[in-house]
């Protein structure tokens, strides 16, 4: 889809968050790294921009940081971005504190305190942001095999974030 000159990026932006706080799920892997993106959910905070957290062990594909990509498709297929920022290590026990749950207590042994444990935090610089939301005209179009342009099918923005 080429980019969509009339569409606001910070109003696909705000569906992207909004999609992505329904369903945190993303694909990540390091620039650079041959090594196959991965699934990692995403915690993610209304009072915080720019960047976003994972929990997962040290010995993880991931664990060693730097630039990165995460890719997201939201659960009814109207939003797919990439989001391109630096994963460095979480630091902060009260961040680390902030986020956890059972559901993350039940993928460490030692729990909050197994030594494997690393909180990687995701510092956003942008995303390429994929918006359908076919027009009626576009789903005409398609059924029939007629020639659909961009705009008939969604939006697609560069946004820095």
């Amino acid at each position: 889809m080429p980019m969509d000159e009339t569409a606001d990026p910070a109003e696909v932006l705000n569906r992207m968050w909004e999609k992505m706080a329904k369903s945190p799920f993303v694909m990540v892997s390091l620039i650079g790294s041959d090594a196959h993106a991965e699934p990692l959910t995403a915690q993610l905070d209304d009072d915080v921009t720019g960047k976003f957290w994972f929990y997962t062990r040290k010995d993880n594909r991931i664990a060693a940081g730097g630039p990165a990509m995460a890719q997201h498709m939201s659960k009814d297929h109207k939003i797919f971005a990439c989001i391109r920022g630096n994963l460095v290590p979480e630091t902060n026990e009260a961040i680390i504190d902030k986020y956890w749950s059972n559901i993350t207590e039940a993928w460490f042994d030692g729990g909050r305190d197994d030594p494997n444990l690393l909180m990687l935090r995701f510092e956003l610089e942008d995303a390429e942001i994929w918006e359908g939301d076919e027009s009626i005209l576009g789903k005409v179009k398609m059924l029939t095999g007629m020639k659909i342009s961009g705009e008939e099918m969604g939006r697609h923005v560069e946004t820095a974030l």
